[in-house]
């Protein structure tokens, strides 16, 4: 865990274009996103996190001209509310 001062100067240099996000996830959520990172060339879990929201994000603005997108996210919204008990910390 980073020190005190540590995260002040963390804060003090990103307080314009970052914030802090602070989640508990069950372990199995923390090996995804190791396995996003390497799979992408990513620097680490945070940045598997910035990867899915970005990835997702795209998908919907792709739903919204492709039915066969669409149909995609609706599937993976159905399979993560029927299964979210696993992904939930």
């Amino acid at each position: 865990m980073a020190t005190t001062e540590a995260q002040r100067k963390w804060r003090g240099k990103n307080h314009l274009v970052k914030r802090q996000l602070n989640v508990m996830a069950q372990g199995l959520v923390h090996g995804y996103l190791d396995e996003i990172a390497a799979a992408h060339d990513l620097r680490g879990k945070g940045d598997a996190v910035a990867f899915a929201a970005f990835a997702t994000r795209l998908m919907m603005q792709q739903a919204e001209h492709d039915a066969t997108v669409a149909g995609k996210l609706a599937d993976l919204r159905a399979a993560y509310h029927r299964d979210r008990e696993l992904y939930q910390g």
